[in-house]
């Protein structure tokens, strides 16, 4: 799928579209906040529990094949989100979800051409996890609280130190820490190993808090 092809474009603006109308509905109160965020985390759990039985049908179970990829933590994090509505399970699937996947789309690292199965379930479930957070945040859901940026930016350096050491034991390049994704990527931009792993955490920084901008608490003004 040639990236930013007709294909690809019209994938983008599907799940943008779906985002914009869930979370419109569900801020105007005409679609209940509860059963939409329940109806979002069951699908997003159904779609990655058949992929798992379909991937591991065919590989086998792998050091370098497990679950492990920021995106796989995101899913996961966004089916808590959506099941229960945690506010920090909300806060980083919500910077996480939506910096992640959102990269992920843009920029697809399929590894089967469209429109097979492996990469149709890549768009469900990076698509998913983007409309999940706009609605659980700008559908106002669950509301961000101070600081939430940088709690979400220390599960994500938390959890990529821990995939890191396991890359070191495995072999493994969970997360693309040890080197950069084949098919082209912002990573591209920032040298070799490991310039492109300081660049991508400042980059993360900086779309955490872009993200946050619209959606932050209004500070309380005193008559």
């Amino acid at each position: 799928m040639p990236l930013f092809g007709p294909v690809h474009l019209l994938l983008l603006l599907a799940t943008a579209g779906a985002a914009a109308a869930l979370s419109w509905l569900c801020r105007t109160g005409k679609l209940p906040a509860r059963g939409l965020r329940l109806i979002l985390g069951c699908g997003l759990a159904a779609n990655e529990l058949i992929w798992w039985v379909f991937r591991y049908s065919h590989e086998g179970v792998h050091l370098t094949n497990l679950p492990l990829q920021l995106c796989d933590l995101t899913v996961w994090v966004t089916v808590a989100a959506c099941l229960t509505a945690n506010p920090t399970a909300v806060e980083f699937t919500y910077f996480a979800g939506i910096a992640g996947s959102g990269m992920a789309i843009l920029t697809p690292d399929l590894w089967t051409p469209w429109p097979s199965y492996p990469a149709i379930y890549f768009f469900v479930a990076h698509g998913g996890v983007l409309v999940a957070c706009a609605v659980l945040v700008i559908g106002r859901v669950t509301a961000l609280r101070p600081g939430a940026v940088w709690r979400a930016f220390g599960i994500l350096a938390a959890y990529a130190s821990l995939v890191g050491a396991f890359n070191r034991v495995s072999g493994a390049n969970y997360m693309y820490l040890c080197k950069r994704p084949v098919n082209p990527s912002l990573l591209d931009f920032f040298g070799p190993w490991p310039l492109y792993l300081v660049g991508g955490a400042a980059v993360a920084i900086l779309l955490f808090w872009l993200l946050w901008l619209p959606v932050r608490p209004k500070p309380v003004s005193h008559p």
